[in-house]
């Protein structure tokens, strides 16, 4: 790196031949100490900037390869019997089920059969809360609906207890079955 800079170093303070006025800016230690310092700050800053521009790039190239693959995960999660894990999965779905194509893609990798078995199981109620937000977050899809209907999921979420503690628990129960309602899925109309 040093020897980089030597060289820039050295060319800049070159006279040119064409030169009127010679001026010796490299006359001293100083000035040339300076001037090495300058040429590697702004080399530094080019190559800072050449890895965050690469890194950019890789990194808009390869992430939506690893969507699917963290979704998948997070479906077998549900799977575990250690509640602490399957809270994890439940998380994870929720915050991925932000537009229809990723609910359906949860709902084909059998995520919604998933969370309806889950919330069934569950044991205690910060279970059954994540299971419910997931739930609640496929359930802005139609299809999505269909599939949580499909799965058992309105007498699933009936049967589910009331929590006195926790009010939004009863109100994402609320707000599922309602969505049910509203798509003439609830089977007591």
């Amino acid at each position: 790196m040093r020897a980089l800079v030597a060289q820039i170093t050295s060319h800049l303070c070159r006279r040119k031949a064409g030169n009127l006025q010679p001026r010796n800016f490299c006359s001293s230690s100083f000035d040339e100490r300076a001037m090495e310092e300058e040429a590697e700050r702004k080399i530094g800053w080019f190559l800072k900037l050449l890895f965050a521009g690469t890194a950019t790039l890789v990194g808009y190239q390869f992430l939506p390869y690893l969507g699917d693959n963290i979704m998948q995960q997070s479906v077998s999660l549900l799977q575990v019997k250690d509640p602490l894990f399957k809270r994890m999965g439940a998380s994870r779905l929720a915050r991925f089920a932000t537009d229809d194509e990723r609910r359906m893609k949860i709902v084909e990798m059998g995520g919604a059969q998933e969370l309806v078995n889950m919330l069934g199981v569950a044991k205690d109620d910060s279970t059954r809360k994540e299971a419910l937000k997931a739930l609640l977050a496929l359930s802005h899809s139609d299809e999505a609906v269909g599939a949580l209907h499909n799965a058992g999921a309105i007498s699933v979420i009936r049967a589910t207890p009331n929590v006195v503690e926790d009010s939004e628990v009863e109100k994402h129960k609320f707000d599922l079955l309602k969505r049910f309602q509203d798509l003439k899925y609830d089977s007591s109309s």
